[in-house]
């Protein structure tokens, strides 16, 4: 993670060390409710390749959209400090061929130097909620996304207004063999952030973005991940766990999960 500008924070799995937050007039931050999650997937086609998009076995691009609701930490939803999303089992992933940016080309000179082909989709979008002058407003941010070396893929939040942010999550994939109905899992940790020394961590109201890729290859193309060949009568399994930090503690989380079933793909 870093930030640049008026503010200063640390690398990316290194904790703030802040100053309390009971200094600031605002609400009284609670640990008795929980927040509320909506989530929706949806595969989508891949611009340029044909046959791609919520086909069986087909190339396709992800869209996930995340609604966080709630009042526990300082009138707006408890930091995110983790979100994992689940892959119905036959899912597949290639990660070869495609080019990758180094989280040091990211922190040093910014989404621009990654790459050609290195963005893992297009510019998501973010609403969340940071504190100034002893109030709790609201800050739009991009996403970038972008395959990272070794696997797996790095997120690069950057906002302007009302205060500078720039933060890099870095995420793994996981292997489930089936269980529960899933054959991978997407793990990302999200660092915890404060817009000024001694203000309440930021907070998420909402997270939209699409990821995946394709390229051709000796005239053939080469997707990052496609549909499963198969699907399961009842339709596929969909879950993610969003994990909020409650009173902006990290060791005291709290896991919201949301699961469903989407109607398996027309053939």
């Amino acid at each position: 993670m870093t930030r640049r500008g008026s503010a200063s924070l640390a690398a990316f799995g290194v904790s703030l060390a802040l100053a309390s937050a009971s200094a600031w007039a605002l609400p009284t931050a609670s640990a008795s409710a929980s927040p509320t999650v909506k989530f929706k997937a949806q595969p989508l086609p891949i611009p340029g390749f044909a046959h791609t998009g919520y086909i069986l076995g087909a190339g396709s691009l992800l869209r996930t959209e995340y609604e966080i609701s709630g009042d526990e930490y300082f009138g707006s939803p408890p930091p995110v400090i983790g979100i994992n999303v689940y892959f119905p089992t036959g899912t597949v992933l290639h990660p070869g061929g495609f080019p990758t940016c180094p989280e040091e080309t990211i922190l040093r000179t910014g989404p621009i130097a990654c790459p050609k082909g290195s963005a893992a989709g297009p510019v998501g979008r973010a609403l969340g909620y940071v504190t100034i002058g002893g109030e709790r407003v609201e800050e739009a941010v991009e996403i970038f996304s972008f395959y990272k070396p070794g696997g797996g893929i790095e997120f690069f939040a950057d906002g302007h207004t009302p205060v500078s942010l720039e933060i890099l999550s870095k995420g793994h994939y996981v292997n489930l063999d089936g269980a529960g109905g899933f054959g991978l899992e997407a793990v990302v940790a999200v660092p915890l952030v404060a817009s000024v020394p001694g203000a309440p961590y930021a907070s998420v109201r909402t997270i939209t973005g699409t990821f995946g890729s394709a390229f051709t290859s000796h005239g053939k193309p080469v997707y990052y991940g496609r549909v499963p060949p198969s699907c399961p009568k009842r339709g596929f399994p969909v879950k993610t766990e969003v994990i909020f930090a409650q009173n902006g503690e990290q060791s005291n989380p709290q896991t919201v999960t949301v699961s469903y079933t989407a109607p398996c793909p027309r053939k």
